[in-house]
């Protein structure tokens, strides 16, 4: 029953989500079809051009959040007294507790030109006018995905450090290994199923962005998401269901590779009782 019920909730609707995207547009409606005049369009001119940035998006993002994520979920795993973890943990998740768009629409308030910031800036007389950069920008996009889907990196990273024993570190210590020596030849290593899984998420969260980009980077600033958006927004059902078939291919095949290399009970030994 629960195999059936995945089949029919999550298999089912991205079977036909490709389905329709070898469809033709007639009008404002569609047309059962075998082609790939929708692919054809999407691989070509703008579209193309926004895929790639897309990618690049996601890949520069999840490694700026790589860099932020590891080093709270060590502390998280090896620095706090046990009592503490569960409470720092739950703080991360905190923001959860409202609805994304709106944090969204926070930072543009808060980046605008008669923003906290910009206020602040020229008031301490480090800017002589308000940044028109703060807002509409890369820097804006980049600052709303790092804080909209870094929470989500740090929780895979500390249950792989977690998951880590003991016993690996204290043997590298007692054979006259330094700390940064440890870290390199066993933490880190051991803790890279989390890293990917984190990364994973981090990429797949920026590569299909829809909100932060438009509110934070302007109308201008397309992402994949917002491509798909706009050929709904035209009723071209058939390009938005090849568009989207790429983009869950893309992050199939993503799944597909961490799987691969690494055993997820690695990750997950811990809460499975193998460690």
């Amino acid at each position: 029953m629960p195999l059936a019920l995945i089949v029919v909730l999550i298999l089912g609707p991205l079977a036909i989500t490709l389905v329709v995207s070898f469809w033709q547009k007639v009008g404002f409606s569609m047309r059962p079809a075998i082609s790939f005049e929708n692919y054809a369009a999407f691989f070509s001119g703008t579209r193309l051009n926004v895929l790639l940035r897309s990618i690049w998006v996601g890949v520069s993002s999840a490694a700026l959040m790589l860099l932020l994520a590891y080093p709270i979920a060590y502390l998280i795993a090896t620095r706090l007294r046990a009592g503490l973890v569960r409470p720092v943990l739950f703080l991360f998740a905190v923001p959860f507790l409202v609805n994304y768009v709106v944090r969204t629409f926070s930072w543009s308030e808060i980046l605008s030109r008669t923003g906290s910031v910009n206020t602040t800036l020229v008031a301490l007389g480090i800017a002589e006018r308000p940044l028109d950069w703060l807002l509409f920008s890369d820097f804006a996009v980049y600052l709303g995905l790092i804080t909209a889907y870094m929470p989500f990196m740090v929780f895979p990273i500390w249950l792989s450090l977690s998951g880590i024993d003991r016993r690996l570190v204290e043997a590298s210590w007692m054979l006259g290994e330094g700390p940064f020596s440890t870290f390199r030849r066993i933490v880190l290593p051991l803790s890279m199923p989390g890293v990917m899984a984190a990364a994973i998420f981090g990429f797949v969260g920026a590569f299909g962005e829809v909100a932060v980009s438009l509110i934070l980077g302007g109308t201008g600033y397309q992402l994949l998401g917002n491509t798909i958006q706009s050929a709904l927004n035209t009723l071209d059902y058939p390009l938005a269901a090849a568009i989207s078939s790429v983009a869950t291919i893309l992050m199939l095949a993503l799944i597909i590779l961490w799987a691969q290399i690494f055993d997820l009970r690695l990750l997950l030994g811990k809460i499975m009782g193998r460690t």
